[in-house]
């Protein structure tokens, strides 16, 4: 009597019940499958660190003495899909029972539930449980916002706080006596005090990226599979974690929204690849940074700061995808249609800041939030790139991009494609944000402060064309009161020039 437990690649949890016992009639089924790297084109280091990362937890799992099947990427066995091999492997084994942690993706949900309700039918025992990660249920925020026209993250980490006792006081108060220090974080990096040094280990990969090129695989970025610098097994991450505590969570609350030519990482964790794929629970993370700062090693409010990322935002966000899937990922409010650029998959665009944010979202899988948020996809918004496909870049080219954590950040954070559901306001800007908020304009071609003109900054024109060009749907956010307040002193002369240099940017993108 058999059972076949399915571990897929992002779910790579050593504390999960599964593993409490060793149970001889349990084979743990782990697979590196295409159809798992062909939904979106994915970024080289994304495929290649979660097919090491799987191999390692299968070596992990053998060492405690549990039976385990691992399919790699060129194994002549492989059918290269989730369920043709499970197919397979329930006739070799003759299993007679299936379980599988359900899947934290709308999509592969859908087609494992179509998979086992066909397999009941003939007879075989199918189950899905919990993955044991998220401190919520799929359903949790769609139960604590009904009849809420619009989600407000806010109102979900403070329910998320006082639930889960998180930076509160004795008496149920907040730490400090505010819910939210974000106000506080938000300076600009002048240099000092310096990045510190990558605390990541590099890995030798270079015969695993072999496997998966000879295999068909198609990427794009640099895989750096002769220097992998992405943690592969649960002790690697918490290392990981405590060299952030220690080392950059004291500035990461100054300098989260900082932006710089000279840095790439600036105080950020990189700890986001170890949650997703679940070899870090979140609680573990925080604790480590609530402990950091009851033990006087770093401010409040740069660990309230990251607390709110992981406690609020990436809880919130998973609630708001299982709450809209499907149909939230076709959602596109300003019905923006543009292609992106070729520089999307190259980097080369005489635009300082973007060369930069997706220059190093091509070399290292990852960019902060803020070059996620207002840089790239500020501009994206702003110029009217079709939303879809930049969802299908950004799900592609991060190496912590998941459709449920992706997702609702980019369509409805990045690009209000929601039409406000998510976000209050669109999230855009010109270049005096950029440039108060970094230090790219002063090595960029365009000039920060001309609006019009062939030297001018692209995302000077854009914001008030944006504006204007969406006025019937934005006028009355009161968010934005103040944009339409300058746009009616602007004489039709001035509006027409913006929109003609506007119109120019768009058709030249290519140029730019």
């Amino acid at each position: 009597m058999t059972t076949l437990r399915l571990i897929l690649g992002d779910q790579l949890n050593p504390s999960h019940s599964w593993f409490e016992q060793v149970d001889p009639d349990v084979v743990h089924v782990l697979m590196e499958v295409k159809q798992e790297t062909s939904y979106v084109l994915h970024h080289a280091q994304k495929v290649l660190a979660i097919f090491a990362a799987m191999r390692a937890f299968a070596a992990h799992l053998r060492a405690q003495g549990h039976r385990v099947r691992h399919i790699a990427i060129d194994h002549p066995s492989n059918r290269q899909g989730i369920t043709a091999n499970l197919d397979a492997l329930i006739d070799h084994h003759q299993a007679d029972a299936v379980v599988y942690q359900r899947p934290d993706e709308w999509r592969l949900d859908e087609a494992l539930k179509r998979w086992a309700q066909d397999r009941r039918a003939q007879g075989l025992r199918v189950q899905e449980v919990d993955t044991e990660h998220f401190f919520t249920q799929r359903d949790e925020a769609a139960r604590l916002f009904t009849g809420r026209k619009q989600w407000l993250m806010e109102h979900f980490y403070r329910h998320m706080r006082r639930q889960h006792g998180v930076l509160m006081t004795a008496d149920g108060q907040p730490e400090g006596g505010k819910w939210n220090f974000d106000a506080d974080n938000r300076k600009a990096w002048s240099g000092q005090p310096p990045e510190p040094a990558d605390w990541r280990s590099a890995h030798d990969h270079r015969e695993l990226w072999q496997a998966i090129v000879d295999a068909g695989v198609t990427t794009f970025g640099n895989p750096k599979a002769d220097g992998l610098p992405w943690p592969l097994n649960a002790d690697e991450a918490r290392a990981h974690l405590a060299a952030f505590v220690e080392h950059a969570l004291p500035h990461f609350g100054d300098f989260q929204d900082a932006l710089s030519q000279r840095a790439s990482r600036l105080f950020h964790s990189l700890l986001s690849f170890a949650l997703n794929v679940k070899m870090l629970h979140p609680r573990e993370v925080i604790d480590a940074a609530e402990q950091a700062w009851r033990e006087g090693h770093v401010p409040l409010a740069a660990a309230e700061g990251f607390i709110r990322q992981i406690l609020g935002w990436r809880e919130y966000v998973r609630g708001v995808y299982w709450a809209h899937m499907p149909g939230y990922n076709e959602r596109n409010h300003f019905r923006h249609e543009l292609p992106l650029p070729e520089w999307f998959w190259t980097g080369r665009t005489r635009m300082a800041c973007l060369s930069r944010a997706i220059g190093q979202s091509l070399e290292d899988a990852h960019a902060h939030h803020i070059q996620r948020l207002m840089v790239i996809g500020n501009f994206s918004l702003m110029v009217g790139l079709d939303p879809q496909a930049l969802h299908r870049w950004y799900l592609g080219v991060y190496i912590d991009a998941f459709e449920w954590v992706e997702l609702p950040n980019t369509l409805g954070m990045s690009q209000f494609a929601d039409g406000g559901l998510l976000a209050t306001k669109p999230y855009v800007s010109s270049a005096v944000y950029l440039d108060r908020m970094g230090d790219h304009c002063r090595h960029c071609p365009h000039q920060r402060k001309e609006r019009l003109g062939p030297q001018a900054c692209p995302f000077n024109a854009l914001y008030w064309d944006f504006h204007l060009r969406h006025e019937a749907l934005l006028r009355r956010n009161p968010r934005i009161g103040m944009v339409y307040r300058q746009i009616d002193r602007m004489t039709p002369q001035e509006r027409q020039a913006i929109a003609e240099q506007a119109s120019w940017v768009r058709a030249n993108l290519e140029r730019l």
